[in-house]
């Protein structure tokens, strides 16, 4: 018998050789296994699409409808006026009975398309009007405190004006200074438009070197505003003096009635943002609106003493009411340049 050798009977079971622990186990070979990695070809792999459809699509955002608020005319009063067509279906809902009664008399049948072709060209001319003067951009930069010291200002002279009227005033006085104020909102577009090239002028003069390029271009955008507003008021008396001499021609004043109507509409509509912005002077520098400012204000006194005369009272009362005025604008004026230049690094000399 035999205890040793390869042909003992009574050896240990086999044990497998010893493998190293940290060795991660071999891939199970098994038909479950996941599929193996894609190989690393570079050193960005793109990630793998998904292999299932997306159930969900993609998010586009949809156009909302317009839905004006504070009611039909409330909406209006926004930057923006819908289009006629938005316009009707949106007040198909919120119109009043009082309006639908008006729509289904016969005897205002007439009165529809006119105003429904007035309400297309006021919008037309709106919003050429504002896309050359837009509303909201009178300033560069918006200045609370200045705001507010502008307010009290025109306050106290509006307050210093009626006590002057009260107490030196004559009847006929009042109805003077009425006509003023109209005559300040027929001088103010022209007036601007002459002084606002000349301050441009000086402006750009004392401007440093690196910054004329950047002030020539806008004042070629500004320059182009202007023009469209000079051509609407030149061509306004064009129409007019053409309808005289149109009268053998009934359908040439037909014709022209839709251009005139047009002018007519982008004039009230740009007027007003054209003369607070000073034909967007705040796009070419950012001091230019307080500069043209004190200009004006000074020009609208010499105007107003040529005029009308001085204001009523003592002589040393009406020097101090002549020069007071257009003394506080310019004061309050230079110190908004002042805050420009302390706040916002603006530099009116180089």
């Amino acid at each position: 018998m035999s205890f040793g050798g390869p042909n003992n009977p009574y050896q240990p079971p086999y044990q497998p050789p010893p493998t190293n622990p940290y060795q991660p186990p071999p891939p199970n070979p098994g038909p479950y296994s996941p599929p193996p990695p894609p190989p690393n070809t570079g050193p960005y792999v793109p990630p793998q699409p998904y292999p299932y459809p997306n159930p969900y699509p993609p998010y586009v955002p949809q156009p909302r409808p317009y839905v004006p608020q504070g009611g039909l005319l409330g909406g209006l009063r926004g930057a923006e006026w819908p289009p006629l067509r938005d316009l009707l279906r949106a007040g198909r809902q919120r119109m009043h009975g009082c309006v639908w009664l008006f729509l289904l008399l016969p005897c205002t049948w007439f009165v529809v398309p006119f105003l429904m072709a007035g309400y297309v060209f006021a919008r037309s001319a709106r919003v050429r009007a504002h896309r050359l003067f837009p509303p909201r951009a009178h300033r560069l930069y918006h200045d609370p405190q200045v705001t507010r010291l502008q307010k009290a200002r025109a306050l106290s002279a509006a307050a210093m004006t009626l006590a002057l009227l009260i107490a030196y005033g004559k009847p006929e006085d009042f109805g003077e200074v009425q006509q003023q104020y109209l005559m300040r909102l027929v001088v103010t577009p022209p007036l601007l438009l002459l002084s606002a090239p000349v301050v441009i002028a000086v402006l750009y003069r004392w401007a440093p070197p690196h910054a004329r390029p950047h002030m020539g271009q806008r004042m070629r955008a500004a320059g182009k505003a202007a023009l469209w507003y000079v051509g609407a008021v030149t061509a306004i008396p064009l129409i007019t003096g053409i309808f005289a001499l149109s009268d053998d021609v009934p359908w040439l004043a037909a014709v022209l009635m839709v251009p005139l109507y047009w002018l007519l509409f982008f004039l009230g509509f740009a007027t007003g943002p054209a003369v607070r912005s000073g034909f967007n002077s705040a796009g070419v520098h950012a001091a230019l609106p307080a500069l043209l400012t004190g200009v004006l204000v000074w020009e609208f006194a010499i105007i107003s003493l040529v005029a009308g005369g001085r204001p009523p009272g003592p002589p040393l009362v009406s020097v101090l009411a002549f020069v007071g005025g257009p003394a506080s604008v310019c004061a309050v004026a230079w110190w908004e340049v002042h805050r420009l230049q302390t706040r916002h690094g603006v530099r009116l000399r180089g």
